[in-house]
Parts: C-alpha cells; structure tokens; sequence
C-alpha cells in the first residue's frame, strides 16, 4: 500500500475554515469606513426585492453590518408585518411595532419588546432577510457562526424567499458551507441584486 504522506496529519474542517473566512470579514468590517449612500442603496433593492410581501421576518443589524433598521422600517412605514428574531436558545420570533419598542439584547443585538410568538410563527412570513457575513452568485452563505437561523429556518414556508445583505466585495466565488447551511435566494449589495437561481 501506498501512501501520499497524509495519513494522521490534521485535515482543515469546514468550521476551520468558516472560522477563518469570518476573523477576516469581521476585520474588514470593523475596518469599513460609514456609507450612507451604499446603505441607501442596499435598502432600496433590498426593498424592492421583497415589495408585495404582506410580512417579512429580518434582523436588526449590529454596527459593522450592512444596515437594516432603515429597511425595517420602511417596511413598517408600508404596512408590512415585520418579525424580528428574539434570542433565546430555542427560535423565536416577535412583531417590530418601531424603533422606540426595540431593547438591547443578547450579543448586542436589538430586540423587540412585544410578546414572543414561538419559532412557528416564522411560518407566516413570505420573506425571510438573513444576516451573514458572505455569499456566493449560487446563494451559499456563510452565517454568523451558532447555526441559529439554521435551525429558525425549519419553521419557514415552503414558499418563503430568503435573501441575504452583504457588502459587495462579500460576495465571494466561493464559500464554506455544510450540509445544514441553508441557501438564499437573492444577494442584495450597494452595487447589485444577484438573483441565485
């Protein structure tokens, strides 16, 4: 038998290398300088993408990440439902009613004060807005870290869209991804709206 001189030695892991890709974006996130006029951009695709949908679950963005508290509300401002992650362990979801009823919450994160309504009731919305920290043209999307939205995702309709914000040099020709990594749809950047199917 044979051997090309791998046998015993450590192979990178996916996790590895999804660690390392997030370090880096991370860095260059928290590096970007502020663009006011690329976040106007983004909202207005992002808005566009998802216009007619009666309720739409999203995220309230952390500083460093592609903005979403101006979609949010410009979706409530439309009459459109919005649900935004409440961060438990387990999935859950409450109703955005505005910008004064959201509280800080796990991570930093933005949460809403209203009643928690239970990870099914993801399964109203007709669109679904991920964060993630890159994306390919295809729809692999390299998330957070924690699988959280992974898991949220297995309430969604089967119908439901699932799109991604990035920044435009975080659409990548490549991403890791596993078995459980769910697709998007859509990547919405200042520069453009990549349509992955």
């Amino acid at each position: 038998m044979t051997s090309d001189g791998r046998e015993g030695q450590p192979r990178a892991t996916r996790s590895g290398e999804k660690a390392e890709l997030r370090l880096r974006i991370g860095a260059a996130r928290a590096s970007r300088p502020s663009d006011p006029a690329g976040d106007d951009a983004r909202t207005a695709r992002a808005l566009a993408a998802c216009a007619g949908v009666p309720v739409v679950a999203a995220y309230v963005s952390r500083p460093g990440e592609p903005d979403t508290l101006a979609l949010i509300e410009h979706l409530r401002q439309a009459d459109v439902r919005v649900l935004l992650p409440v961060l438990r362990r387990a999935p859950d979801w409450a109703w955005y009613t505005g910008p004064d009823d959201l509280a800080p919450g796990p991570l930093g994160i933005a949460a809403p004060t209203g009643p928690p309504l239970g990870p099914e009731a993801l399964g109203t919305a007709g669109w679904v807005w991920l964060p993630g920290l890159a994306g390919t043209p295809d729809g692999r999307r390299l998330g957070t870290g924690g699988g959280w939205y992974d898991r949220a995702l297995a309430w969604s309709a089967a119908h439901a869209r699932r799109g991604l914000l990035l920044f435009d040099e975080e659409v990548l020709p490549d991403v890791p991804t596993d078995s459980w990594d769910v697709p998007v749809h859509l990547v919405v950047t200042e520069r453009r709206r990549i349509d992955a199917e």
